[in-house]
Parts: C-alpha cells; sequence; structure tokens
C-alpha cells in the first residue's frame, strides 16, 4: 500500500512548525483605566512582534493571548483563571490597575504560574508573595520621593486630597505612615470618588486649614486632572504634588497647560527622555523604545506603556537566561535577574525583593510649559 502526501504536508515536514511560548495578559485597554492599558497592550503587541522577526526566543516563537477585562476586578480574575486552565501560558502580564493586580494575582499564585503585575501599590509584592512581581515603583516610593523634595523646600505641614480608588487609598494610608520619617504633618485630609466631577468643596477646605504649606493628591485616571483644574479654578498659590499613577502627556491634556504648570510629580526616565545625560545606563533603552512605539503608533509614548515594556523585557530576558519556558524555570530566573535596566530602572529582584528598584530610579518632574521638566 503506498501512501502519498499532499504538499502541505510535504512542507510541513520539511519546514517543522516553530515552537510557541504562550505568554498572557489581562489589561484595561477600555474602560476608565483605559489610559494606561491601552499603550500596554500596544506595547506588548508591538514587542511580541519585533522579537519573533528576530527569532523569537531560542528559536520559539512568542504567542501574546490577550484580553480586555475593562478595569473590572471580577473580569480580570475569570480571564486570568482562562489564561491558565484553557490557553495554557506560561506566565502573565497584566493588572493594569490595583484592583485587577490583586484579583489576577490570586490566580497565579494557586497556578503557580509567574506574573508581573504593571500596578503601583505596595500590597502587591509586601509581603513577598512567590510568583509574583512587578514594574511600577511602589505608592510608598512615591510618597518617599516627594517628602525628600518637600524637606529640601522645607515644607514641613500639608493637606493631601486622594482617590478612594485602590490605588488613591493604598497610596493615602502609605504617606501617612511615612510621613513622620520625613517630619512632615498632614493638617488636611480630603477624600474624593474616582467619578466626582468637581472637587472644589475638599480643596476649599484645605485652602481654609491654617498652616498649610503644600497640597499633595494621591490618586490616578481623570480625577487627579479634574482636582488640578480646581486648584487653579480656586487660585491656590501653594506647592501642587501629584503621583506618579498620573505621569504621562494624557494628565497634561486632561488638566489643560496652565492648569497643570508647576505640578511636581516622581516620574520615570522615559518622560524625560532628551533630557537624559549621554551616559545614564537607561538611556539606550529608554530611547529605543520611545523611538519603536512612537513610530509605530504615531502617539508619544507613556510610562504606562514603559512598564509593560519592562515586564515583557524581564519575561523573555528570564525565559532566555532559563534556557526553559516551564514556569518554575521562569520564576526562578526572573528572582535571579540583576542589574537589567528598563524605562522605569534598573531591576535587581532577590527572594526578599520582587520589586528589584529603589528611590533612584525615581526622577522628581515638574510641569512647565506644557512639557515635563527635571527637579535638579
Amino acid at each position: 500500500m503506498k501512501t502519498f502526501l499532499t504538499t502541505t504536508a510535504l512542507v510541513a515536514l520539511a519546514f517543522p512548525a516553530m515552537a510557541e511560548i504562550k505568554i498572557g495578559a489581562s489589561l484595561s485597554s477600555t474602560g476608565p483605566a483605559a489610559f494606561l492599558g491601552d499603550p500596554e497592550l500596544k506595547t506588548l503587541e508591538m514587542l511580541v512582534e519585533d522579537l519573533n522577526a528576530k527569532g523569537g526566543i531560542n528559536g520559539e516563537e512568542i504567542v501574546l493571548v490577550a484580553y480586555d477585562d475593562n478595569g473590572d476586578p471580577n473580569k480580570a480574575r475569570t480571564f486570568a483563571t482562562r489564561l491558565v486552565e484553557d490557553d495554557e501560558v506560561v506566565a502573565i502580564i497584566g493588572g493594569t490597575t490595583t484592583g485587577t493586580t490583586m484579583s489576577i494575582l490570586a490566580v497565579a499564585e494557586d497556578a503557580e504560574i509567574p506574573f508581573i503585575s504593571l500596578a503601583g501599590a505596595i500590597d502587591i509584592i509586601q509581603p513577598v508573595k512567590p510568583f509574583t512581581f512587578k514594574t511600577p515603583h511602589t505608592d510608598r516610593m512615591a510618597c518617599q520621593k516627594i517628602f525628600e523634595d518637600m524637606q529640601k523646600a522645607g515644607i514641613t505641614k500639608i493637606g493631601m486630597i486622594s482617590g478612594t480608588d485602590g490605588f488613591g487609598a493604598s497610596m493615602q494610608a502609605q504617606c501617612k505612615e511615612v510621613a513622620p520619617d520625613y517630619a512632615i504633618e498632614i493638617l488636611a485630609d480630603e477624600t474624593y470618588d474616582p467619578k466626582d466631577a468637581d472637587m472644589t468643596a475638599q480643596l476649599t477646605k484645605i485652602k481654609g486649614t491654617e498652616g498649610v504649606q503644600a497640597i499633595l493628591n494621591p490618586g490616578f485616571g481623570q480625577g487627579p486632572s479634574i482636582v488640578t483644574r480646581n486648584y487653579k479654578q480656586l487660585a491656590i498659590d501653594l506647592p501642587f504634588y501629584q503621583s506618579h499613577g498620573v505621569a504621562s502627556d494624557g494628565f497634561i491634556e486632561l488638566a489643560g497647560a496652565d492648569a497643570a504648570e508647576g505640578v511636581r510629580l516622581p516620574g520615570t526616565a522615559l518622560l524625560v527622555a532628551d533630557l537624559l545625560a549621554a551616559d545614564d545606563p537607561q538611556k539606550p533603552v529608554v530611547d529605543a523604545y520611545k523611538a519603536m512605539f512612537e513610530e509605530k503608533t504615531g502617539t508619544p509614548v507613556g510610562t504606562f506603556g514603559g512598564y509593560a515594556h519592562d515586564a515583557f523585557l524581564i519575561m523573555t530576558d528570564a525565559i532566555t537566561r532559563a534556557g526553559s519556558a516551564e514556569p518554575a524555570a521562569i520564576r526562578d530566573a526572573i528572582e535571579a535577574t540583576s542589574g537589567l535596566a528598563g524605562t522605569t530602572g534598573i531591576y535587581t529582584f532577590t527572594p526578599e525583593d520582587h520589586l528589584g528598584l529603589d528611590l533612584s530610579a525615581f526622577r522628581m518632574l515638574e510641569i512647565k510649559g506644557g512639557k515635563w521638566t527635571l527637579v535638579q
């Protein structure tokens, strides 16, 4: 009996299909956190395409399986479960917000799948969880960087107006905890719902509080932009600090360049790429990502896409060093990452530290003339 092979089968025998490494993602590419999640998704898609064009990892093609959780923690949990059980990914990147991250984290830890979060809250990595890492600085670090700057300016008494979302509430708590370390006294402590359209009442209370020398707004999303506009409308003549949760050109656009003038916040090297020294160890990676993203999308690069860039860099670097796409091997290799320069900072993980960044990775920035500038 003769066996006949079709042309397709003959081609398949001559050129075996490239092996695949499946990486999952659950991102908030639509919904209230889309200004974060959309550039994250575009970044991952771009980097996967670029890496595969170069031959993948050790000859294996990267397949990105991405879902849009719309910023909903329940959807994020569902998609994380689907990524693990149905799509059989070897690792997950995502969690645009703290809320969605905590849902994904629970699934990833239970399944022992390495997970790199793109959200800010310190609770994500403290206490350390075996399979969970993250790329953004923590909210606690943001408080410390801001208070360092206040110390230099002789500011000792402040008012806070914080969002009640997961990130805002977490940073509010962290700032309260570390304030005494910098001899900072919080005289006024106001909050707002992320869906509120006006925060003048809270700001008026802070403005009327005797002794307040500066105002700090822990929060992310559209809320801080509204707070900034209201701050301008009330003609408050005090230094105004925001969190790294709004470190993007989108914040300046939403708030308006005039209202945002003089706002200070801790941010990443990515926002001031053109101002970096030639010998800055982050400059090559920052310049390369900025050029690739802006050419590919036609839009300005931002901090949040940078978080996804760094997560993908850390993940693929770990897989390459491990020489394996087994989840446990990837996890071990991530934890052994040392001196890896990303757009957010230079990462060195340890069993006790699943963030891998210190305060030196933050740059204190000030908005001048609608542009980001470095505070010297």
